[in-house]
């Protein structure tokens, strides 16, 4: 199958007083045609820097990218056409109504809401009751939807999302990911970009990345079989003198807070977790818990840092 993004040894960096930064560092990857595929990482990862290379924004200083086919640099006014793109900050205009924002951005396109209307009619419609509210105050949740229908409204092969739920209540982030899936059933390839390692598993695929780099990629479940130790998670009454009482101790690998629990591996193969269970005992610690654990994404890309 013909790649719908394709990445091949890009290199991209900037020049900060005296300083080289080193934003991408040797990218290669690829993206099928109708693929739901993440780039997973914290700040300063790499991951914008990416997007505004594949969206013509922004040129590498070496290597090459294609999106549908056509080269970034020498095609860029052909790409402009095909892709939808929805940056990280909200970069519509606040002063413009929500049906104002959209018909502007229709028009850039020579079409309408209407010709394109069945591709956004499922996000529109949650916005359709405030399209008279200027976009400046709209809600952070909306503000998102109608983004994404701006970059909709011209009928895309390509999405690319930079952290589109970056800065929205838990809600409104699981039903961006339904309207996703759904835009994915109509044959659209989407890259989508987050700071969040529980929105890796949503994906088809992901690339976890840091510093520039590509650490990893492979579907979800495929990335956390490669990990590779026991896991376990602990706690106990006073997680905080646990995490240190834990860390301390020259039997422990790692040891790292994960909501409630704090996730900790060994340096042997077979510890005696009933010995360390005493270790803890001694120290003060009741309610003490430690019990095996299935390892998640946010496991997997620490582990891979450490390495």
């Amino acid at each position: 199958m013909e790649a719908s993004v394709r990445a091949q040894n890009i290199f991209k960096s900037f020049q900060s007083g005296k300083t080289k930064v080193e934003a991408l560092n040797d990218i290669s990857f690829e993206v099928e045609k109708g693929e739901l595929f993440g780039l997973i990482g914290p700040d300063g990862a790499g991951k914008t820097t990416l997007f505004r290379i594949f969206t013509t924004l922004m040129i590498a200083n070496k290597g090459n990218a294609w999106v549908d086919g056509l080269k970034v640099v020498s095609q860029y006014r052909e790409i402009r056409k095909r892709v939808g793109y929805m940056p990280g900050r909200f970069s519509l205009y606040q002063d413009l109504t929500v049906e104002e924002n959209l018909s502007f951005f229709a028009t850039l396109f020579d079409t309408t809401l209407e010709e394109n209307y069945d591709l956004v009619k499922d996000i529109y419609i949650q916005i359709e009751p405030f399209k008279k509210r200027r976009a400046g105050a709209l809600s952070g949740g909306m503000k998102q939807k109608l983004a994404l229908s701006c970059a909709l409204i011209h009928k895309p092969s390509v999405l690319f999302l930079d952290e589109p739920t970056t800065g929205v209540d838990a809600v409104s982030r699981q039903e961006f990911w339904e309207l996703l899936r759904n835009l994915q059933l109509q044959g659209i390839t989407i890259v989508v970009s987050t700071p969040y390692m529980d929105e890796a598993s949503l994906c088809d695929r992901v690339a976890l990345m840091q510093a520039g780099k590509i650490l990893d990629l492979d579907t979800p479940s495929g990335i956390t079989r490669k990990f590779s130790k026991t896991l376990w998670s602990a706690s106990s009454n006073d997680m905080y003198q646990l995490m240190n009482d834990l860390k301390a101790d020259e039997r422990v690998n790692t040891c790292y807070p994960f909501g409630q629990y704090h996730h900790i591996t060994f340096k042997g193969l077979n510890q005696e977790i009933q010995s360390i269970e005493k270790m803890l005992a001694e120290k003060g610690h009741v309610d003490l818990t430690i019990q095996k654990t299935e390892p998640t994404i946010e496991d997997c890309f620490m582990e891979l840092m450490n390495q």
